[in-house]
């Protein structure tokens, strides 16, 4: 076995020319679809939950500029998304941008990687849609039986305990009608993301201007009760104050637990192969949603500080008892629309994502073909791996405790931006002429803060997360050696050059 392989790379211009074969997807999202995808991912419940709980007890009033960090830090990756979007417009995102810069070894970790970043993320959503969308039809009255309204087995106190659920049929029931929606066809999907954004960003616009009514500018004082900063690396405090529970607080903590409110905003590069006019679109789309949703975070932030004084919000609902308090109960309907919108949206975006990364990973020959790359005749969407994706997720959220899997969604979604901030740099030296119809400004200076700024928050991650990433990418590396090496596609034809060492 010829080990060199390993770092065998994909050649930017047959990667062009393999895009006029006949199983591709459909081009029909044009920059407001896919500006919409990426919308759709990002928001969800969170902004009206998270929101409350970190103001509360973290940064303060400070939050909003722990959103504008967390977005900034972001804006360094989509950056680097955006430039290898648009030269390189095929579904797979990262994966494909490492295939063609770091070889195929890195390319399986990371497309190994963005299917626990989705699928995985997928499940998480659905489990927490199932509670969530509970919790608002109990104010009618309405209650699913006991022995199906939750997991069958939970993660308490460091062991798994039994609930007496026999599974989660909220969950199986919304992952079914996505599944459904998304093997129909992307133009049906979009539609209903589109609608899903529609509703809960006007429910966001109403808080903000509703609030802003009821804001009291003393709420603000302190800004930053917390301090500005809070750092830890590998569990251990370096900077800033600590709570009860020895973890750190602060403006730069608050950042660091708000960041994973962006997760998704790269699943728009994942859609360059279903955009009409990618090199132009997918960046703008990219970019665009990262700036809408910095902008929402921080002004409801904004209102929801200084409309209750930071250490008197509700952190369970934040949003919705500054309303009840303020004397307006009935927003409450309309902040729990918007939720169960908000959470649709993010399912259905997470599991349109990860079927089209195992599609290139079988155009590749690294999963079985004849499944994950089989292409609908008719909804030109990737069926058969939809469907697969859809079965896992389902298991996944209606058996299982999500809730210890989702920090290690967190932990493989910075690990993906890492590698696509480093793929710039190594592109602009292998291929500096390589069109770019985009390019990422001040390189290497933003690639570089890219990768600096995701380390700082992956090493602010508690250990375990690190242990069960490298557990998973062991799994991946094994399902690698024993079938991806034995049918890459890449080498079964002519030689390609490796990175030197």
């Amino acid at each position: 076995m010829n080990w060199s392989q390993l770092f065998a790379r994909k050649d930017l211009n047959e990667l062009l020319v393999d895009m006029k074969g006949d199983q591709r997807l459909k081009r029909c999202l044009g920059p407001v679809n896919l500006t919409s995808l990426g919308v759709g991912a990002v928001i969800g419940a969170g902004i009206f939950v998270a929101t409350g709980k970190a103001a509360s007890e973290t940064a303060g009033p400070a939050l909003m500029i722990s959103y504008i960090v967390a977005g900034m830090t972001c804006i360094f990756a989509a950056l680097c998304y955006a430039e290898f979007a648009s030269m390189a417009p095929v579904a797979g995102s990262a994966y494909t941008y490492a295939y063609i810069t770091m070889g195929e070894l890195f390319a399986w970790i990371i497309g190994w990687d963005l299917v626990l970043e989705y699928a995985v993320g997928a499940a998480t959503v659905a489990n927490g849609w199932s509670g969530y969308f509970q919790t608002v039809i109990s104010k009618a009255g309405l209650h699913f039986p006991s022995s199906f309204n939750r997991a069958t087995v939970v993660f308490e106190n460091d062991q798994f305990v039994l609930t007496g659920s026999y599974f989660n049929l909220p969950a199986v029931l919304i992952v079914a009608i996505m599944t459904f929606i998304l093997v129909k066809g992307i133009s049906e999907s979009a539609g209903f993301n589109a609608l899903m954004v529609f509703i809960k960003v006007a429910a966001v616009v109403f808080v903000i201007l509703v609030g802003s009514f009821y804001i009291h500018p003393e709420n603000w004082t302190p800004f930053a009760p917390y301090g500005w900063t809070g750092l830890n690396i590998f569990g251990y405090h370096i900077a800033g104050e600590t709570n009860a529970a020895h973890e750190p607080v602060g403006m730069l903590a608050g950042a660091a637990i708000i960041f994973f409110a962006y997760i998704g905003f790269d699943s728009v590069s994942t859609h360059a192969e279903e955009a009409r006019n990618p090199q132009r679109d997918v960046p703008i789309a990219i970019i665009a949603s990262l700036l809408i949703c910095t902008i929402l975070y921080v002004a409801v932030v904004a209102v929801l500080t200084g409309m209750v004084k930071y250490d008197q919000i509700d952190k369970d609902s934040g949003i919705s008892s500054a309303f009840k308090n303020a004397g307006i109960p009935w927003a409450e309907v309309i902040i729990a629309t918007a939720g169960v919108a908000g959470i649709t949206s993010v399912l259905l975006v997470m599991m349109l994502s990860a079927p089209r990364v195992f599609l290139a990973m079988a155009r590749d020959g690294l999963v079985p073909k004849a499944f994950f790359a089989d292409v609908h005749p008719t909804f030109r969407t990737p069926w058969k791996s939809t469907i697969a994706i859809g079965v896992f997720v389902a298991f996944l959220a209606g058996f299982l405790p999500i809730d210890a899997l989702l920090h290690l969604t967190n932990i493989g979604t910075l690990f993906a931006f890492v590698i696509v901030c480093a793929a710039v740099l190594v592109m602009r030296y292998t291929n500096p002429d390589a069109p770019r119809p985009f390019r990422c400004p001040l390189v290497p200076l933003v690639p570089l803060l890219g990768i600096g700024a995701c380390l700082t928050l992956m090493f602010s991650l508690p250990a375990a997360n690190w242990l069960r990433l490298i557990a998973w990418m062991g799994l991946g590396l094994a399902i690698y050696y024993f079938y991806g090496m034995k049918h890459s596609t890449l080498r079964k034809g002519p030689a390609t050059p490796t990175i030197e060492s």
